[in-house]
Formats: C-alpha cells, sequence, structure tokens
C-alpha cells in the first residue's frame, strides 16, 4: 500500500560501545528507549513499523504529531537513566507491505537522522514547511546537506525546543557528501569615501564571479543569492552553509580618482581558513589585469581538486582601454540587477553611453538587448518595437563576440514571447546554457518553454536545478511556484509562495501567486482576499485588477466584474505602450463572454 507519510527514525547511539563496556547497562537503556517509544507514539497517533538493534522506525499521518512526539520523547530520554538518541523525519511517499516498508522518503528521513546529535532532532524542509506556523514548535535552519544517492541537496532544519540538543555545523557528520568546488563570491565592500562608488565594487565582484563560472568543475553560486548577504554581518561559513558551498571569495574595493586597490581573499568554509588573500594597488586601466589575475589565481588554487579540466576561455569580456565605458557599463548592471522596469530603462542609457564610448563593446551591446527583452516580455514597451531593438542589439553583439550568452538569452525571449518560435527558442538557450550555466534568466526561460510544450515536470526540474544553484532568488522561486501550479501542483506552489514572503511579506509576485492558487484550489473567495492586497500595493486604481475581476466571475458576481473591466478598459486608452489586452481576455472570459475574451486575445497576439 502507497501512502504519504512523516517517517521518523530514532538511533540510540554509542550502543555498541556501551555492549562491550557494560552489557546490563546496554540492555537496560536499550529497554528504557522501546519502552518511551511504545508509550508515546500512540500518544501522537503514530505508529512503530520496525525495530533494528537499537533503533526503530516509525510513520505517521501528520508532521506536527511526529515533531511534537519526537520533543515529547527526547524530554523523557533526557532524564535519568538517560538514553542518548537522535532522531530523523522527512515526509514522503512509503510503501508498507506486511511488516515492511519502503521508498524513498524512508531513505531520506534515515539519512538526515545520520545527521542529527544525541538528544536533537533533524527535520527536512518538507517538514519545516508544514510546522513552521507551529508555536510549540521551534527550529534553526542548519542548511543544505548532499547525501549519498540523492540528487540534489536536501535543506535541514533542527529542533530547537528547551531541551532539544542544537549542534553547530561544523559538529555535523553523517552519510553525506562534503560541498565539492563550489564556489560563492560575495559583494566586495565598497571602502570608498564616496558611496556612490557601491556601483564599482558590486560591479567587480560581480565580473568576477562571470569569469569563474567559465571554469569547467567549479560550481558558482549565482549573483542573486550572494548578494542576498549584502550589508549583513554573518559569520561567512554560515553563509557558505545557507549557500551550500565549500569555498567563499570576499573583498573590498577603494576606488580614489584614477587609482584602485582591491583586496581579495579565499576563505574555506567549513573552519573558516584563508586559503589565500592579496591586495592590488593599481591605476583603473589595469583593472581588467587585476580582474583576470584573481580569477586565474583562484582556479588554480582549486585546480588539485577540480574533476575536469579548466576553460581557458574565461577572460573578462570587457573593453581593454577605455575605462569610461566600463564604468558606464558597471552602473548598467547596478540598475539592470534591481529588475524593475524604471530600472531597466536606466540601465539602457548607461550600456548605451559604454557603446558611445567604445562601439565595439560587444557584452554592453547583449545587455541592452537583454533590457528591451525584458520590457517587451512584460507588457512596458510594445512588442514589436522592444524585439525588433533586441535582434539587432544582439545580432551586434554576436557578430562582434558569439560566446556572450545574454545574447543567445535576448533572443530567446523574443523567439517565446513575441515569435512563438518554439525550438528556435530552445535551441538558443541550450546554446547559452553551454556557455554560461551560472546565467538564471536561461532556467526561467527554458522553464516557460517547457510550460509552452506540454512538459511541466521537465520545467519543473530545470528550475529545480536553477534553485540549487541560486537558493535564494525571488524569480528563481517565484517561477518555481509558477511552474508547480501549472503542473497541478498547487500545494508546492503555495509553499514557493511562502518562501517569497518570508523574504518580503509585501512582495506583490508572492501573494498574486497565492491569490491564483487558491482560487484554482476552489475557494474563490478566499483568493479575493490576497488580489485586495496585490491591488492596494501597487496604489493606483487602474492596475492590478485582472485577478479581482477573474474573482468576481468565478464567484457569480458578474457587475463588479464589469466594473473592474471598464478600469481595466480606462488603463487600456491611458497607456498605450501598455500590454493589457491578456487581462482583458481573461476577465471576460471570466463573466462568461467568450467572444470578447476570444477578440482580446486577437488583439494581444497579433499586436
Amino acid at each position: 500500500m502507497r501512502q504519504l507519510a512523516a517517517i521518523l527514525f530514532a538511533d540510540m547511539t554509542g550502543y555498541t560501545a556501551l555492549i562491550q563496556e557494560n552489557e546490563y547497562i546496554a540492555i537496560e537503556k536499550r529497554k528504557r528507549l522501546k519502552e518511551v517509544l511504545e508509550n508515546t507514539i500512540p500518544r501522537f497517533n503514530g505508529k512503530i513499523l520496525q525495530y533494528y538493534g537499537d533503533g526503530s522506525l516509525s510513520i505517521f499521518q501528520s508532521a506536527i504529531d511526529s515533531v511534537l512526539c519526537s520533543i515529547d520523547m527526547q524530554r523523557q530520554l533526557q532524564r535519568e537513566p538517560k538514553v542518548s538518541v537522535r532522531m530523523g523525519i522527512h515526509t514522503g511517499d512509503v510503501i508498507i507491505e506486511a511488516d515492511a516498508i519502503y521508498g524513498d522518503g524512508v531513505n531520506l528521513a534515515s539519512r538526515i537522522e545520520s545527521l542529527a546529535v544525541p538528544g536533537g532532532i533533524f527535520i527536512s524542509e518538507k517538514v519545516y514547511e508544514e510546522t513552521r506556523n507551529q508555536q510549540d514548535i521551534s527550529t534553526m535552519d542548519m542548511g543544505y546537506f548532499e547525501f549519498k544517492n540523492v540528487k540534489h541537496p536536501i535543506r535541514v532544519f533542527a529542533v530547537a525546543n528547551n531541551g532539544i540538543i542544537v549542534p553547530k555545523r561544523s559538529d555535523i557528520h553523517g552519510k553525506t557528501k562534503q560541498p565539492f568546488n563550489r564556489l560563492a563570491v560575495l559583494p566586495f565592500i565598497n571602502m570608498s569615501s564616496d558611496p556612490e562608488n557601491e556601483y564599482f565594487s558590486d560591479g567587480i565582484a560581480e565580473e568576477l564571479l562571470n569569469a569563474l563560472t567559465r571554469v569547467e568543475g567549479l560550481q558558482v553560486t549565482s549573483r542573486t543569492s550572494a548578494f542576498a548577504f549584502k550589508g549583513k554581518l554573518i559569520d561567512v561559513r554560515d553563509i557558505a552553509s545557507q549557500l551550500n558551498v565549500d569555498k567563499v571569495l570576499e573583498g573590498s574595493v577603494r576606488k580614489s580618482g584614477n587609482r584602485v586597490r582591491i583586496t581579495a581573499q579565499l576563505i574555506n568554509a567549513v573552519d573558516g581558513y584563508h586559503i589565500w588573500s592579496e591586495n592590488y594597488d593599481r591605476d583603473l586601466t589595469d583593472i581588467f589585469e587585476v580582474q583576470d589575475e584573481i580569477s586565474g589565481i583562484i582556479t588554480n588554487k582549486l585546480r588539485e581538486n577540480l574533476t575536469l579540466p579548466v576553460n581557458e576561455s574565461r577572460s573578462i569580456k570587457a573593453p581593454k582601454k577605455n575605462i569610461t565605458a566600463y564604468t558606464f557599463y558597471l552602473k548598467g548592471l547596478h540598475y539592470w540587477n534591481k529588475i524593475t522596469p524604471a530600472d531597466s530603462r536606466k540601465a539602457i542609457e548607461c550600456f548605451e553611453k559604454a557603446i558611445l564610448e567604445e562601439a565595439e563593446y560587444a557584452q554592453a551591446w547583449a545587455m541592452t538587448a537583454l533590457c528591451y527583452s525584458h520590457l517587451g516580455a512584460t507588457g512596458q514597451m510594445l512588442p514589436e518595437d522592444a524585439f525588433a531593438i533586441v535582434h539587432h542589439n544582439a545580432d551586434k553583439a554576436l557578430a562582434l563576440d558569439n560566446t556572450i550568452a545574454e545574447g543567445y538569452v535576448a533572443k530567446a525571449t523574443s523567439c517565446l514571447f513575441y515569435e512563438w518560435k518554439w525550438q528556435e527558442a530552445y535551441d538558443l538557450l541550450t546554446k547559452a546554457k553551454e556557455l554560461n550555466p551560472g546565467l538564471m534568466d536561461i532556467y526561467r526561460l527554458l522553464g516557460f518553454y517547457y510550460a509552452i510544450v506540454a512538459e511541466t515536470d521537465k520545467g519543473v526540474a530545470i528550475l529545480e536545478e536553477a534553485l540549487n544553484l541560486d537558493p535564494l532568488s525571488p524569480i528563481m522561486l517565484n517561477s518555481l511556484g509558477n511552474m508547480y501550479s501549472f503542473a497541478g501542483r498547487f500545494d508546492d506552489a503555495l509553499k514557493q509562495a511562502d518562501k517569497l514572503l518570508e523574504i518580503d511579506p509585501k512582495m506583490r509576485v508572492a501573494l498574486d501567486m497565492k491569490g491564483w492558487v487558491t482560487g484554482m484550489k476552489g475557494d474563490w473567495k478566499e483568493a479575493m482576499k490576497y488580489f485586495e492586497e496585490v491591488h492596494s500595493l501597487t496604489n493606483h486604481p487602474l492596475k492590478a485588477l485582472t485577478g479581482l475581476a477573474f474573482s468576481y466571475g468565478q464567484l457569480g458576481e458578474k457587475s463588479k466584474a464589469l466594473e473592474l473591466i471598464k478600469k481595466m478598459e480606462q488603463r487600456q486608452q491611458e497607456e498605450s505602450e501598455s500590454v493589457i489586452a491578456p487581462d482583458l481576455a481573461c476577465a471576460w472570459f471570466a463573466v462568461g463572454d467568450r467572444d470578447k475574451a476570444n477578440w482580446q486575445m486577437k488583439d494581444a497576439i497579433e499586436n
């Protein structure tokens, strides 16, 4: 019989050594453990399925019950005569046949239990998600771990209630593989007197990150997750734990006039040991050589552990003489990384100034194409105007340098969102991924491609791969949540939305996702609460009305839906460059007017 269950492994530690030292005490302790298990587990609606030597395997219908039960048992076992037990819990599919139990959920629960310390309880992220809102359950994030025979890293939490032992990350041992040649490049600290130079220090770190991404055999955490720690006083070992890396590059930049000092240091995450550090005092015109030198040194420091040959084409794609152009380029990156449409336009201005200074600046051409593709895909520009510029600038970039992944990504965006050339989009994205596997837009767009061709399982897989590279990225969390909803995995989608709301309780895309998923689960009245909050957060009477209009339509309140449609039509007239037709099509569909819905979709397709 197959079922979803919370699986609890409880294992007595030091039993073998104790039985050799004092068999009587060992037997008495095992007897006490069995008594606690058999008296406690049924009280929390659990069932003991197996005993094995000095351990046991139990299942529960509720993850909450399993954690509360484990807390109760550990507290009992801390009293005399004490019994040292470690516990691990995971939820997943299991197959129960007679007295045997099988399934990946069982194996993973066993792996998690192996990490725990005596008196401790470790739970998987799935268990954490189901128990996180329980006031009587406290947890601490222990970070990601790679388990033998488990494909993706698993995030593990320690139960931290009073009386439960919570270890340091460095004290954890178990059936794991250590992160191997995984590097995070943290934002470099701006040590200049002018805070406006922050774009320069950020840009240096980002350029180093891009260079190191080209080293085969080295996995580099994406910028979004690495830069999430900017300005935060967090121990580098804790950062490494959250990002699942074994080495961290950090540093600082001091820019004064035409001189720059760069300090860089490579740190071993397990013990905080400085593998290498160096100061560079140079003229700004030498900045490109400094970046190449730093990335080359780091590559050599890691080379002895690399399992694949080094890709020698890792050099920085920047002009070698024109520092003014490079400065504009770094400013453009600064605005581009803010994501908003307004900042994308500022980024375009900076990249275009870089091109005026250096006409053959291939990376700047590619980034302008990427910015315009974002504006065209999100309805901030008329698609025909935006994507004409995309192709022109991307083609120019690739003619100058055909190894720039951003150029292929920009063209793929046009193929997906405007031209509907699915295979061409896939080919472009595949090429981009080969060139720069650390560019997160590739994964997001591949996910969209798989959704279009109705291969949502592949879409989920590619976005889960992306989240492994960029575990703290709001964009990846949002994309994966949307893909889960496309795949009908509504509960998983809601969990992604909750993770986004942990980052920002007012994040509109997360609230919007919760609204649509809640509605698709059948509760449009509850969904409206989320849509109302989204509309309120826009602070604009005519924006973010689609979800509300759709909800009113589903609830049979046609007149209220039509009032909102009028406001959407007013916006369509006032904002001629914004693409409102798909939203109107959705709203008309909800009120049952298929003709108007089809007309709006036709308008969206043609324009």
